[in-house]
């Protein structure tokens, strides 16, 4: 089975690498075009990129798919089939068109819940007790086609994006192949999405990321786990020197009261709207992720402090 594969965050890695090992013959990856990273803001590929090339593959990263030359060095590739994971474009409907038997989508919700960009940040942040991940034909519309297989999968209150992505990207990784193989023997169910329940996960502004206090602490502990590991949710913190940016990267609830923002013992436990929550794992700029007992080793917080 000829295929293109079109991806490019590490949450894709898994699909591609479970295709190329059960054997499709992969003609093309497409990544989104490597872009700027870490501290010295070099530009970089992406996971996709780096893992494609590792295994030989010819890559291929056009600013837009909506190019005519792009559009037509795609059909070019006379596929018999899309595999799609986290590419970061819309594809325009002579891509989808282009392969033999139609272009199909991972995607990491239950449709039509978390149609969109940042479906497992979403459901964290939503206070969702399940989620799961997708095969879909695709269609022109955002995350509109019918689904081919699907697996659920429980959000426990320790999860944070990075963990629920991991887990998400290995299962899929195994759904994708077994939906190409149905479509290509004609065995393929396509169910179309259920018309209610739609939602849609809007992609994390830089806004969003900054903790208010004031906010119960149910719904930080699922901001904070929503936001790990990236962009992270961030406070302040007095010191010294002024105002220090910490990130906030795992968290639960606890038992405690006091003004929202208010240090509440020596080990992180944060007064919020109502509640409390406790740190597990924080941040400062330039520095590791730790675990609150070696933050602390490392950064003040007495008891009475208030983060902003």
């Amino acid at each position: 089975m000829r295929i293109a594969f079109l991806g490019t965050p590490q949450f894709a890695v898994p699909a591609l690498a479970e295709l190329a090992a059960a054997g499709f013959e992969i003609a093309a990856v497409y990544a989104q075009p490597p872009a700027p990273r870490g501290r010295g803001q070099a530009l970089k590929p992406s996971p996709v990129q780096d893992f494609a090339e590792s295994l030989g593959l010819e890559v291929r990263t056009p600013a837009s798919m909506r190019d005519p030359g792009a559009i037509a060095d795609f059909q070019a590739l006379e596929l018999d089939a899309a595999a799609v994971v986290a590419f970061g474009q819309i594809l325009p409907a002579a891509v989808l068109d282009a392969p033999r038997l139609g272009a199909f989508n991972l995607h990491a919700s239950l449709l039509p819940r978390w149609r969109g960009a940042a479906p497992i940040q979403r459901a964290i942040m939503a206070g969702d007790a399940v989620t799961g991940v997708q095969v879909m034909r695709m269609t022109e519309g955002l995350d509109e086609g019918p689904v081919l297989l699907s697996e659920t999968v429980r959000i426990g209150p320790l999860d944070t994006a990075g963990s629920l992505q991991e887990r998400l990207a290995a299962i899929g990784a195994h759904l994708l192949p077994r939906a190409l193989r149905a479509v290509e023997r004609g065995q393929a169910r396509e169910t179309p999405q259920p018309a209610e329940g739609l939602t849609y996960a809007k992609k994390i502004k830089p806004a969003e990321a900054r903790i208010d206090w004031s906010r119960s602490a149910a719904e930080l502990d699922r901001h904070i786990r929503g936001l790990s590991p990236f962009p992270g949710a961030w406070f302040e913190a007095p010191s010294d020197k002024g105002p220090v940016r910490i990130k906030a990267l795992l968290s639960t609830l606890d038992e405690g009261q006091g003004a929202p923002g208010q240090v509440l013992d020596d080990n992180l436990l944060i007064a919020c709207g109502s509640g409390a929550v406790r740190l597990l794992q924080a941040q400062r700029e330039g520095r590791q992720v730790q675990d609150a007992q070696t933050f602390l080793r490392g950064f003040s917080l007495p008891v009475g402090a208030r983060l902003l």
